[in-house]
């Protein structure tokens, strides 16, 4: 195959053991080994490496295309059992920008999907600008990533999801042919081609169902997003690629919308021992409009103080003695009286400190009947230290615990904030029947939570236990009207559990999209879709548990 590619392949190809078993992974809990790494040098490459799989396919019904950038994603969407496609060494720079579009509270900048976002954001804030859809893990993942997962994160309770942000997007799809993909009137779509006709067709003959299909939460990447490609008379196929996790068509290069960076902000620490009025509570919080409303719970907490040297590190002396002053309390309180069963981050953010730290002040008056303690930080050193917990979390697991592993699969639920005193305590009555040790962090103005599981994968019961338990969890995300994933996405992990949150019909819906993309299969099987031996069932999961 190797030496068939590199006739018309530019770009680097590898199959060595080494690198092959490397790409076998992602930061997902299962292991699919390829037979070969590609890198392409730009979009003529991707558009070979397509139009000769697609001309290959009947004679080699295996071949496929899994693309991949940072390898970060968690539900084993970045993995596959033919070609990777790995955009992070070449593709990876900047394209254009940033520049204003019509007034400059709105700019533009174009990218390749290899491009790191910690190397964008570095853009972008010299110009005073932001992408606010960034995840947990912004320090390592990409930005085609992003756009495959329609990433979302701390900041989409204000600012929204990654769909939000595509102006445009270039686009290989099974043909071969790359095409500019962005927003037009209604009205224009008998000018169009097939595609878009076919998408258009699909929705409308099927408009009411769709409708009663959507999950009621703020933000859901469970299944094709079909609900946003008709919008106030306008047709945006980007509304359905954002998020299909490269199952549609390959992304070569995409344009963003960037907003101003506050200049101060400010963040309010919550503590709570009782989850009874978490409900209540979120809805005062958020009347007050802040710019993030994030939490995580004791044991999350305790992690932290547990490897407190891992947050010490590249800080400098001076930066790592003022750390370690700002623990300080934490520290009293695990002495005194323990730690909160749930902490709550409210930041406020503007350009005027005043009215930022005046937001925090009023926010700690309006809940003063909670009778909760509140701490408005210092400093954003003070501040930093939250985050860090918020955000290094799942990278302590994985780093630190010797002979568990952490366990990516119920990792990204959502339900409406209103239903979480009542959500959460059943949660962690299921978990606790499996006796397992997990921390839960997230989004509490969404009502989205990250558990993440320890696990010995030595035990022959551990895959029964995975599919089980998640069962169960999703049963009861779905008694609340939840989805099972709102941003980390499908991919093998949560594939087999779509038909039971949309039913039959709505996945033969997905059925047909994926048929009008791609009718050969050729574009990361086994994700979204179900496909025979190459993922999308419980069986498949089962076998490609990673054992180490």
């Amino acid at each position: 195959m190797k030496e068939e590619i590199l006739k018309f392949f530019k770009g680097d190809a590898d199959d060595s053991e080494e690198t092959l078993i490397k790409y076998s992974h992602d930061a997902s809990l299962l292991e699919v080994r390829p037979k070969i790494v590609l890198f392409p040098k730009d979009s003529e490459d991707v558009k070979n490496l397509v139009k000769w799989v697609s001309k290959n396919k009947n004679k080699h019904p295996d071949l496929s295309i899994t693309c991949r950038c940072a390898g970060t994603d968690m539900s084993g969407g970045a993995i596959g059992e033919s070609i990777i496609l790995d955009f992070t060494r070449y593709m990876n720079k900047l394209v254009g920008g940033p520049l204003p579009l019509k007034t400059k509270s709105i700019w533009e900048i174009a990218v390749q999907p290899g491009m790191l976002y910690r190397d964008f954001e570095k853009i972008t804030l010299e110009k005073g600008l932001i992408l606010p859809c960034y995840t947990a893990s912004k320090s390592l993942n990409a930005l085609g990533g992003m756009y495959g997962n329609n990433c979302a994160g701390e900041r989409t309770l204000k600012y929204g999801k990654m769909e939000d942000y595509i102006l445009s997007a270039k686009v290989v799809f099974a043909d071969g042919i790359e095409k500019i993909i962005k927003p037009f009137p209604v009205n224009e779509i008998s000018e169009k081609e097939e595609i878009y006709k076919k998408i258009y067709d699909l929705i409308k003959q099927n408009e009411e169902e769709i409708k009663q299909a959507k999950p009621n939460v703020h933000k859901n990447s469970a299944g094709y997003y079909i609900w946003n490609v008709i919008q106030n008379n306008i047709f945006d196929l980007n509304k359905l690629l954002v998020g299909s996790q490269g199952t549609l068509g390959i992304v070569t290069e995409m344009t963003l919308k960037l907003i101003p960076e506050n200049k101060y902000s400010k963040l309010v620490a919550i503590f709570m021992n009782d989850l009874e009025p978490l409900g209540r509570l979120v809805d005062e919080i958020l009347t007050l409009n802040p710019e993030t409303l994030e939490t995580y719970d004791d044991k999350t907490m305790k992690l932290a103080v547990k490897f407190f040297p891992d947050f010490l590190k590249n800080k400098g002396f001076l930066g790592m003695m003022k750390f370690m002053w700002s623990f300080l309390p934490e520290f009293f309180m695990m002495l005194t009286s323990g730690f909160p069963k749930l902490i709550i981050l409210a930041e406020f953010a503007g350009d005027d400190e005043k009215t930022v730290n005046d937001k925090c002040v009023k926010l700690t008056e309006k809940i003063k009947d909670f009778k909760l303690k509140v701490h408005i930080t210092k400093s954003e050193i003070e501040a930093n230290k939250y985050w860090d917990i918020r955000r290094e979390s799942f990278t302590l697991l994985r780093k630190h615990v010797k002979g568990m592993r952490t366990a990516p699969f119920i990792d990204d639920i959502i339900v409406r904030p209103e239903f979480l005193p009542k959500f959460l305590p059943e949660l962690n009555n299921i978990l606790n029947k499996y006796n397992l040790v997990f921390t839960l962090a997230g989004h509490a103005g969404d009502g989205n939570f990250h558990i993440i599981p320890l696990m010995d994968f030595k035990r022959p019961d551990t895959a029964k236990i995975i599919i089980e338990l998640g069962g169960l969890v999703y049963d009861l995300v779905l008694k609340y009207h939840g989805s099972i994933t709102a941003e980390h996405n499908d991919g093998l992990i949560r594939t087999p559990y779509l038909r039971k949150m949309y039913g039959d019909r709505i996945i033969r819906i997905f059925e047909k999209i994926k048929e009008i993309f791609d009718p050969e299969n050729i574009f990361n099987p086994g994700k979204k879709i179900a496909t025979l031996n190459l993922g999308g069932t419980k069986e498949y999961i089962v076998a490609h548990i990673a054992a180490e």
